[in-house]
């Protein structure tokens, strides 16, 4: 199997992705579902990190440091960096944001890696519906240095129109702060780990395909 038809077993084996009939917050009624939640062991983690490790490889990015977003992103950071180190001996800083600001001790929004300017930043996050999180640590990290942000890793690329646009969360925010997203796998890779039987649920394709028909893009 490649590492994007082992990320999807992974998905499954961990119970993280779903096949069958889930009303989503946006109100779409869609045949699979993510829950990223669901990964909650140390094994889990690990393997999860080498997944990112592989996807940063892949798309030859070579970031200084791995920023993980408060709070989900911040084991998902650590252990993209932990696995790329024990995986390919490439050694990364990692950084993650506070929610408020400390005001004792060393203080500041980060704990981690200090910022500075020019500094490759790889961000690391889970899933993206909106691009929310995004647009809310971009002002934290270019407040703290001018940092060059080479991209964001997600696990899974839905490829889905926004609720106002025809577009995705991922074309979105790079038409609108030029930070192209990476995905470990999109929606299609799923549809053929399916059609190929690397995970059960075939007779979900067609529901599958009948969605993307509706919801998709790209």
């Amino acid at each position: 199997m490649t590492y994007k038809e082992s990320f999807i077993k992974f998905m499954v084996d961990s119970g993280v992705l779903k096949f069958g009939e889930f009303t989503l917050k946006s109100g779409r009624l869609a045949p699979y579902f993510i829950n990223a939640g669901n990964y909650k062991t140390g094994a889990q983690l690990a393997k999860l990190g080498e997944f990112y490790a592989e996807c940063i490889k892949e798309n030859g990015l070579q970031p200084e440091t791995l920023f993980g977003p408060a709070y989900k992103g911040i084991p998902l950071a650590v252990s993209a960096c932990t696995a790329l180190y024990n995986k390919f001996g490439t050694d990364v800083n990692y950084c993650f944001d506070r929610k408020e600001v400390k005001d004792h001790g060393e203080g500041g929004m980060f704990v981690g890696k200090t910022l500075e300017d020019g500094e490759k930043v790889v961000i690391i996050e889970d899933v993206m519906t909106s691009g929310k999180a995004l647009r809310e640590v971009l002002p934290k990290l270019m407040g703290a240095a001018k940092v060059n942000i080479e991209g964001m890793i997600i696990t899974v690329d839905r490829m889905e129109k926004g609720l106002t646009s025809d577009k995705s969360a991922v074309q979105e925010v790079y038409d609108e702060f030029g930070v192209k997203v990476y995905s470990i796998v999109n929606i299609n890779d799923i549809i053929d780990a399916l059609e190929k039987d690397i995970i059960p649920g075939k007779e979900y394709v067609e529901k599958m395909k009948e969605y993307r028909k509706v919801y998709g893009v790209g």
